[in-house]
């Protein structure tokens, strides 16, 4: 009989993947676009961040799939371990890619002219690189995890990524700190200074029109609230795990909330390209049979903070 904690988990995995696989994958149409007309540094990481989020959704059945079997888990530990460093990875490379996100908007708005000299499209792609080989290196003690201690198992092992013994707790729960230290807490107070920076640095300039300060207030939040909403819960049950020497038992739900990312990153989409604006914009009119008015030409004095 299937346990209410394996109805939650089914039910909001069943409700991301709706809701997150449509959004992704227009943001990737939207941002594939935007390639082929001068594309940004920001706009490769974007790409990544939806590239992770769609990755993350394509592996999403296997849990579904696992909360529907009351949190069993049939299938072979090799793929549970794959599954599972997927959707880790995942995971901490959003929380990354949106840290160097921040700090593109911030030097964009902290020093317009320098900056826009030496802004190249190379930039983006390698900070992408080094943050999937970052979040890919913490994340392979999965397979050490998943593995560790089974080889004199006689019976097959029946749940994934759970139950662990001492010998795993030992290894598990003291890099899970050094994930809430380094690819947790850097990332979130790098945020939060690049962006009340540079909605400092805008309200200060007043040739920036009030739509501008508004878009990027709206930014701010949207990742503030991926990273208290999706990644706070589960960053902090991993220093409590460390503190009580265990996993706590309501660590399944604080990872919940952590695949709603893939449904709240189309909104920091929505603010910060406008490519992906219009598109989503040329879409619903599309489908509420409507044409879209045209707009004003976006004044581009004196700031990059939203220009791409």
């Amino acid at each position: 009989m299937a346990t209410f904690e394996s109805w939650v988990l089914l039910s909001v995995y069943i409700l991301t993947f709706l809701i997150g696989l449509p959004a992704n994958l227009l943001a990737i149409y939207a941002f594939i676009r935007k390639l082929s007309d001068k594309p940004t540094p920001t706009d490769i990481l974007l790409l990544n961040l939806t590239a992770s989020d769609l990755l993350f959704l394509l592996f999403l059945p296997l849990k579904m799939y696992e909360a529907a079997s009351n949190m069993h888990w049939y299938l072979s530990q090799v793929l549970c371990s794959i599954t599972c460093f997927i959707f880790f990875t995942t995971i901490y490379t959003s929380s990354l890619l949106l840290m160097a996100v921040s700090v593109d908007r911030y030097l964009a708005a902290a020093f317009p002219v320098t900056y826009r000299a030496s802004r190249r499209v190379l930039h983006g792609i390698v900070g992408s690189v080094f943050i999937w080989l970052c979040s890919g290196a913490h994340c392979t003690i999965v397979f050490i995890i998943v593995h560790k201690g089974n080889e004199n198992q006689t019976t097959p092992k029946t749940t994934c990524y759970s139950n662990f013994t001492d010998s795993q707790n030992d290894i598990i729960l003291p890099t899970r700190l050094e994930f809430f230290l380094v690819i947790f807490m850097m990332p979130l107070l790098v945020c939060v200074f690049c962006y009340l920076k540079c909605i400092w640095i805008l309200y200060s300039r007043p040739c920036i029109a009030k739509e501008k300060k508004q878009k990027a207030i709206g930014m701010a939040l949207s990742t503030l609230a991926v990273f208290l909403i999706c990644f706070l819960p589960y960053n902090i049950s991993h220093l409590v795990g460390y503190s009580i020497n265990h996993s706590p038992d309501w660590r399944n739900y604080t990872l919940l909330l952590s695949t709603l990312n893939t449904c709240l990153d189309p909104m920091i989409f929505y603010f910060s390209s406008n490519t992906y604006r219009n598109t989503t914009k040329l879409s619903f009119f599309k489908i509420a049979s409507f044409r879209p008015r045209t707009t004003e030409a976006e004044n581009l004095r004196c700031h990059l903070f939203l220009v791409h």
